[in-house]
């Protein structure tokens, strides 16, 4: 008979029936498999840490979305961010959905490109595109959103030696009541900025005005400012049919939706303060509809989102190292994930679960990484279970950004799976090794041999 292993005693507040004023009092519970695959196969097969993706979270959630603007507004179109998430498995997930692609750098552009998007369902936004860039999104006939008059310029003059009219729009920034106000990209709505290089493209007559568009934040906690958004887009879109008589066949209202995540400094959760697809449909679908559009004459409704709808559909799988305790006696965990694979632990709390059951002791306790940098704190305060050196931990809701704002930093990237509709598990992103790493370093001849 195994011996039980010693804990020591500690106190722990009781929790009664009735609610507090941040709701319900909550139990912990363990996250011991993901869509029915357990946590310690995957980290035995896979290795810790490990990142994994719900291909049926990913489904699922990308058709609620669709569903909440398309039982709303009559004509819908999504584009996947690369930005948010580029490894190639993703994106084709969304593209298979049927969005088209956003991009917002050269590189981006031909990864989609090579994914297989037509030239005219990709989105080239962002203030850096090279005039290779431009030369290329107009001969593929992409749809380029202009962000400042000096990209403006260069668009016109490339129409001169290509010979090609380019399908353009251009962002716009505004007031929408939220602040800090996003007034870095585009031409602002409120000095106008917009109609002026409204008035310069069509002018020119060297390049097919289609569309508007805005990103007005990022997290975007009310989804009434996109109203605001779009009704200020739809003024700028009748204001052009009643000066040039042209229409525009698109409205763009960008992304910045906000996922389940709990921000830092938010007293309530992200499952009870962030808007749900339905309350951000409602708001841009009302004013667009409530617009001086003629009914057969609406625009397009092009939806960005990244991040609600890959958030969810991610976790990040790691192992305990060990458990110190601080000079004032805070209990730390150490465990083998660290903020060079978790960018977004500097502005959310993760939810942090336990991969195995436990008991039921548990204590306020710090989350650090096994990075050799102070900053490396995954959770600065988590009431979590005892666990000990080899226990597994699951970390919540990830998908975004992480595997594209994560650093090659002490220690070698993981391994990234998807784990199919089916229930099996594919790896679509290979660990780094010591080989592909040093394959771009180069050595002088002269530094080659040491004492």
């Amino acid at each position: 008979m195994e011996k039980l292993r010693y804990e020591r005693p500690t106190l722990k507040k009781l929790e009664a029936g009735m609610p507090g004023k941040f709701g319900m009092p909550t139990s912990l519970q363990p996250t011991t498999h993901i869509d029915g695959v357990a946590v310690k196969e995957l980290i035995d097969e896979y290795g810790s840490p490990l990142f994994v993706l719900s291909e049926q979270t990913i489904r699922s959630t990308f058709r609620k979305a669709q569903r909440a603007f398309s039982t709303r507004y009559p004509k819908v179109q999504f584009a996947w961010s690369y930005k948010t998430n580029y490894l190639s498995a993703i994106c084709n997930v969304f593209h298979q959905e049927g969005s088209w692609a956003e991009v917002v750098s050269g590189f981006e552009y031909d990864k989609a490109i090579q994914h297989g998007v037509a030239g005219e369902k990709i989105i080239f936004n962002g203030p850096d595109k090279t005039e290779k860039d431009l030369a290329k999104a107009m001969q593929n006939n992409s749809l380029i959103h202009i962000d400042h008059l000096d990209e403006l310029y260069t668009i016109i003059e490339l129409t001169d030696k290509l010979n090609v009219k380019p399908k353009v729009a251009i962002r716009v920034n505004m007031d929408t009541g939220i602040q800090p106000m996003w007034d870095r990209f585009g031409f602002n709505f409120e000095n106008g900025q917009a109609w002026d290089a409204l008035n310069k493209i069509m002018h020119t007559n060297k390049m097919d005005l289609v569309g508007l568009h805005t990103h007005i934040g990022t997290f975007m906690l009310s989804a009434n400012a996109y109203g605001v958004a779009a009704g200020k887009l739809a003024e700028l879109a009748i204001g052009l049919k009643q000066k040039f008589n042209h229409e525009i066949k698109y409205i763009d209202m960008g992304g910045g939706f906000a996922s389940k995540n709990t921000l830092k400094g938010v007293l309530l959760p992200g499952y009870d303060i962030s808007p749900t697809f339905d309350d951000y449909a409602e708001a841009i679908s009302t004013a667009l509809l409530n617009a001086n559009f003629q009914q057969d004459h609406l625009p397009l409704l092009i939806l960005e989102t990244g991040r609600a709808l890959i958030d969810e559909a991610g976790s990040l799988l790691g192992t305990v190292i060990s458990n110190k305790r601080l000079s004032q006696g805070k209990r730390t965990t150490i465990v083998d994930v660290g903020v060079n694979l978790l960018f977004t632990s500097f502005w959310y709390e993760h939810k942090v679960t336990p991969a195995q059951p436990f008991s039921q002791y548990s204590e306020e306790t710090t989350v650090y990484g096994p990075l050799c940098m102070n900053i490396d704190v995954l959770r600065e305060n988590i009431n979590l279970p005892l666990l000990n050196k080899g226990d597994h931990i699951v970390v919540h809701h990830v998908g975004a950004y992480n595997m594209t704002q994560w650093m090659q930093f002490i220690t070698l990237r993981p391994k990234v799976v998807i784990i199919d509709m089916e229930g099996k598990t594919h790896v679509i992103r290979e660990n780094e090794t010591q080989e592909s790493i040093t394959s771009f370093e180069r050595m002088p001849e002269y530094l080659r041999k040491f004492d």
